[in-house]
C-alpha cells in the first residue's frame, strides 16, 4: 500500500550525543543499535536508539550545533504547551500498552531522578510529562482504544481553519493512490511545494539526479563494524 504506517526514526540535532544515549537509555530503557558516521556528511555521526525493531529515535551529532544558542520560543518549546518555531520539534510523545505500563514508566523516571507529572488524562489517551537533555520535552502516552474521530474533531476547529465538508471527509479517508504506469517523474525545482531547505548546490543537485543513479552512487549500505556470519 503507498501509505505510511508508522514512525521510521524520528531525528534530534545534538551537541553531546553521549548524554543523550545515557539518558535514553538508563532512564527510558531504550537500546543503542546504531552509532556511526553520518554518510556523505563529514564529521557528523548518528545514533539510534531503539523502540522497536523498525522505529527509533535518532541524534545527530555535528561539530557546530555547540556555537548554536538555545532560545525559548525560537529552537525550543521549553514545555509542552508553549511555542517554538514553525518545523521545529516541540515534544516527544512515547507510547505503552496501558496503564499499568504508564505508572511504571513513570515510577521508572523517577528512579532515575527525573521529576514527572502526571498522568493527565486527556480523554483519549494518558500521558505523563518530563524533561530530557538538552531541554528535550518528553511524554509517555497510553490509549485503551483507537481515537474516534466523531467524538475528537471540533467543528469549531475545522471551521477556524477554513475546513470544508469536502475537504473534511477527505482529510478522514485519503484517497487511495493508485499507480501502474511507469514511475513519477521528478517534479521541477520551485514549485511551490515543499523542498529541502538551504541545500548547497552539490546536495540540492542530487535530486535531478536519475533515481538508480542516485541508489548506486551515493548509497553507503556497508555497516562500521565486520560481523562474523552465524
Amino acid at each position: 500500500m503507498s501509505t505510511v504506517n508508522g514512525i521510521h526514526h524520528l531525528a534530534i540535532m545534538t551537541a553531546d550525543v553521549k548524554s543523550q544515549i545515557d539518558y535514553f537509555s538508563d532512564v527510558l530503557g531504550m537500546k543503542l543499535k546504531a552509532l556511526y558516521w553520518m554518510h556523505n556528511v563529514d564529521g557528523y555521526f548518528h545514533a539510534f536508539m531503539e523502540l522497536n525493531p523498525s522505529c527509533s529515535v535518532a541524534f545527530v551529532f555535528a561539530p557546530t550545533v555547540k556555537d548554536i544558542p538555545t532560545e525559548f520560543g525560537v529552537s525550543h518549546a521549553g514545555n509542552p504547551v508553549k511555542p517554538c518555531a514553525p518545523g521545529a520539534v516541540q515534544h516527544i510523545a512515547f507510547n505503552v500498552d496501558n496503564d499499568e505500563a504508564l505508572y511504571a514508566m513513570r515510577d521508572r523516571i523517577r528512579a532515575k531522578g527525573v521529576r514527572v507529572m502526571g498522568p493527565l488524562d486527556h480523554g483519549f489517551c494518558k500521558s505523563i510529562y518530563f524533561g530530557g537533555p538538552e531541554n528535550l520535552v518528553l511524554e509517555v502516552s497510553t490509549s485503551a482504544e483507537a481515537i474516534n474521530a466523531e467524538a475528537w474533531i471540533d467543528p469549531d476547529v475545522v471551521a477556524l481553519n477554513g475546513i470544508t465538508p469536502e475537504e473534511l471527509a477527505r482529510y478522514k479517508n485519503p484517497p487511495p493512490f493508485v499507480h501502474k504506469g511507469p514511475p513519477v517523474a521528478q517534479p521541477p525545482l520551485g514549485n511551490g511545494r515543499p523542498e529541502y531547505s538551504q541545500m548547497d548546490a552539490g546536495f540540492g543537485g542530487a535530486f535531478d539526479l536519475p533515481d538508480d543513479f542516485v541508489t548506486r552512487e551515493l548509497s553507503e549500505s556497508t555497516p562500521p563494524v565486520k560481523v562474523a556470519a552465524a
